[in-house]
């Protein structure tokens, strides 16, 4: 009976150490930036890890008053870049603590 309060033990101090893992990889991860771009850059947008946006940036030759939907259109493909960056990041740092808990 002690052999298995032992294991359970050890289990316990390396769950404790793998939360440490993942919480000190998710700051890290939530500090980098990433830039998403629209075709042929018209537009940028830059982002935390975390999803927040920190800046915009359009290029004049995007703004068409008559054509406000391709503005729009790039704005979307632009955040869209950033966030899939994210996404792919977020799952090749943190993924190998998810594996197999389907």
């Amino acid at each position: 009976m002690m052999r298995g309060m032992g294991n359970m033990q050890n289990m316990m101090k390396q769950m404790k150490k793998m939360q440490q893992q993942m919480t000190t990889e998710q700051a890290a991860l939530n500090e980098k930036t990433f830039t998403g771009k629209a075709p042929d850059d018209m537009v940028t947008v830059t982002f935390t890890g975390d999803k927040k946006m920190q800046d915009v940036t359009i290029n004049p030759a995007a703004v068409d008053p008559d054509d406000v939907d391709m503005l729009q259109d790039l704005i979307v493909a632009a955040v869209n870049d950033a966030i899939k960056q994210i996404d792919d990041q977020t799952q090749s740092t943190m993924g190998k603590y998810t594996q197999g808990l389907q």
